[in-house]
């Protein structure tokens, strides 16, 4: 299979942009721009997501065994380019907190989804992660988009 045709035919897939933050260790903050997230069960709740096994911050998610899902505004689409890049600390320069639970959230998201990893499977190149859901929060706001490699917002009622 030609895979940059493959990358193509996938890319015709519209997806919300979400930013998957975890922690190292030391539980430094860390995290990478995901748009393969999906949600698995509402009993029990879990959530699904896959990472690429180059990612800079692949390792951390064994190790922590956490990762919140933030779902990215319209505004957000500079936080999605930095998370996206390798290098640098990625939560240099934005705002963010930690959650009640500890889990780094970026602020201005319009939702979380809180997980504790229970289970992980191979992909190919990708682990998949199985989370359970521990917390979900929704906030007002419109969500950043991703379509055929270039990031969309939804029209306005003026548009």
């Amino acid at each position: 299979m030609d895979l940059l045709h493959l990358r193509t035919v996938l890319g015709h897939f519209a997806t919300g942009v979400t930013v998957i933050t975890t922690q190292d260790k030391n539980a430094n903050p860390s995290g990478l721009t995901a748009n393969a997230f999906t949600s698995l069960s509402l009993n029990p709740p879990l959530a699904l997501i896959c990472v690429d096994k180059k990612a800079q911050c692949y390792s951390c998610f064994d190790e922590s065994k956490i990762f919140a899902i933030n779902f990215l505004n319209e505004d957000q689409e500079t936080i999605s380019r930095r998370f996206a890049t390798k290098g640098a600390d990625k939560f240099a320069h934005i705002e963010w907190h930690r959650s009640q639970n500890g889990f780094a959230l970026i602020d201005g998201a319009i939702g979380y989804i809180e997980c504790k990893i229970v289970q992980s499977h191979d992909g190919g190149d990708h682990t998949i992660y199985i989370g359970e859901i521990v917390s979900a929060t929704a906030a007002e706001g419109r969500p950043l988009l991703f379509f055929k490699g270039k990031y969309h917002r939804l029209p306005t009622n003026n548009d």
